[in-house]
């Protein structure tokens, strides 16, 4: 982390996946949540979206957007079999819209498990001197 104001990286744990990100925005920092989460199990490098998805989600804490963002994720999968490859968020009365960059899951490699839940056990996204940082753990 050192090196790069934005970026992500899995953290060792037993039996789920976990995710630090950090970034220079909260919305940076749950984008680069994302593509750590979707980089886990999916080999993303040759990529290309195919559609947009979009949703609007609100939450009291920044904490809570983590979770509502990564959720989205795991319901996309589940439900469409596609995966986010890029997203932006922007906030909007009543909370914030996200859009997704969507690809077909089923025509990349597969890495690793896919998560199937958020757990709402330690789950961090704070601001501080040097950004934005997240950890957060998924049940696979």
């Amino acid at each position: 982390m050192a090196h790069s104001p934005s970026g992500h990286r899995s953290v060792p744990h037993t039996a789920d996946l976990r995710i630090e990100a950090w970034a220079p925005t909260r919305d940076g920092c749950i984008k680069q949540a994302v593509l750590g989460t979707v980089e886990s199990f999916l080999d993303t490098t040759s990529a290309h979206p195919k559609r947009t998805h979009r949703c609007r989600l609100a939450a009291e804490r920044d904490d809570d957007l983590l979770v509502a963002v990564l959720e989205e994720v795991i319901y996309l999968l589940d439900t469409e079999a596609e995966a986010p490859v890029d997203l932006t968020l922007r906030d909007v009365e009543g909370g914030v819209e996200v859009r997704f960059a969507m690809v077909d899951a089923t025509m990349l490699p597969q890495l690793g498990a896919v998560p199937k839940a958020v757990s709402l056990n330690d789950i961090r996204l704070s601001h501080g001197s040097a950004g934005w940082r997240c950890l957060v753990t998924l049940d696979v």
